[in-house]
């Protein structure tokens, strides 16, 4: 279980930008905003970004559960409308179980976010 994640990104309004977007489309929310983080979740904030002036190149991935398949590819379009770009169009992936649907996305730092559904 997950208590929290965390990701350093080197422009906090961009990348702030781009995460409200695809939580939006997932149903969660901003939970917690401050001058050097920024936090969202449905219950409590659970996904967390601070400003670093110089994070680690492409470090990190966090997979974000989708209810289905339309809200899979729903937050995939809001990433790429917002800043993020694409390292996997929705599709199923049966490598990873026969009823596993994701889409990959970069953040505007090019850390990885995977929108999934289906089980493994």
């Amino acid at each position: 279980m997950i208590d929290h994640i965390g990701f350093e990104v080197s422009d906090l309004q961009r990348s702030a930008h781009f995460y409200d977007a695809v939580f939006y489309a997932l149903g969660a929310r901003r939970m917690h905003s401050g001058d050097f983080g920024i936090a969202w979740g449905v219950n409590g904030p659970t996904f967390w970004i601070t400003s670093r002036s110089d994070p680690a190149p492409a470090y990190g991935h966090i997979a974000l559960a989708a209810a289905g398949k339309a809200a899979v590819r729903a937050a995939y379009g809001a990433g790429m409308a917002n800043g993020g770009s694409s390292d996997g169009e929705p599709s199923a992936r049966p490598a990873y179980g026969p009823n596993y649907y994701s889409a990959y996305l970069r953040d505007p730092d090019k850390l990885r976010v995977e929108l999934v559904c289906g089980s493994r």
